[in-house]
Parts: C-alpha cells; structure tokens; sequence
C-alpha cells in the first residue's frame, strides 16, 4: 500500500501561532502581580521639602501629644493611654469624621508612637494626622 502525496494540498501554512505567546504573556503577567507589591516595600523615597501654611478648621482641634519622656497629653492635658482610648472612643462615637492630629518629639522611639497610633485608631478615629514643623532655612 503506498499512499499518494498530492502536492497541491501541501501547501505552507502563514499564519502565526499566537497560543505560546499569550500563554508566556499571562505568566509574566502573574510573575508581575505578585512581584510588584514586594518590590515597593522596601524602596527608599528623598520627600520633596517644601512650605505650605496652615490648616483652617472650624472646630477645635483634638492634638494628641507624646513628649520625650514618653507621657501622653490630650490637649495639653497628661493623660493614660486607656483613658484616651476611652476619651476618644466617646468623641468618635459623637462625631465620628473629626480629625486627630499626633505631636510627637522627634526623640521618642518609634515604637511609642506606632502604640499611641494604634490606641488612637482602636478608639475609632478615622482621620489621623502627623504633626511636623515647617523646614527651616540653616
């Protein structure tokens, strides 16, 4: 049995196979997505330095300060960190879109100030603010 090759229907096929392509495509695509948010934590960022004025508000400001040795103050007031908690678990409770803004000496460790942040957002505050002083010439 021998099979005949019929030379008229072999004929090149010109068209491209795009399968493996979109198949590396979405597996880049993956490696990307998975990528990305890793490469971000970590990168260093020079802020630009700049002046701006103050912010107006209608209302008083609730200031939360920690001074260098570490004591908290709500409004110029000394205060403890679970009373706060319940001070401003009562203000948000009242108004629960108002603005708290966090004074802390720049000789305060880091953790101390996460750990008044965190007791700040555990009361409910939504609206948390840094406090810095404006750039001066030298």
């Amino acid at each position: 049995m021998s099979v005949a090759f019929d030379q008229q229907q072999e004929e090149n096929i010109s068209q491209i196979n795009i399968t493996p392509l979109v198949d590396v495509m979405l597996v880049l695509l993956v490696i990307f997505m998975v990528t990305a948010p890793i490469l971000q934590q970590g990168v260093a960022v020079d802020l630009p330095q700049v002046t701006t004025g103050a912010l107006e508000s209608k209302e008083e400001s609730l200031v939360v300060s920690l001074s260098r040795e570490a004591k908290v103050h709500l409004n110029e007031r000394a205060i403890t960190l679970s009373d706060l908690q319940e001070r401003l678990s009562e203000i948000a409770q009242k108004t629960p879109n108002r603005p708290v803004y966090l004074r802390a000496d720049k000789g305060v460790p880091y953790g101390k100030v996460v750990e008044v942040m965190a007791v700040v957002r555990n009361a409910g505050i939504q609206k948390l603010g840094m406090v810095t002083e404006p750039l001066r010439d030298e």
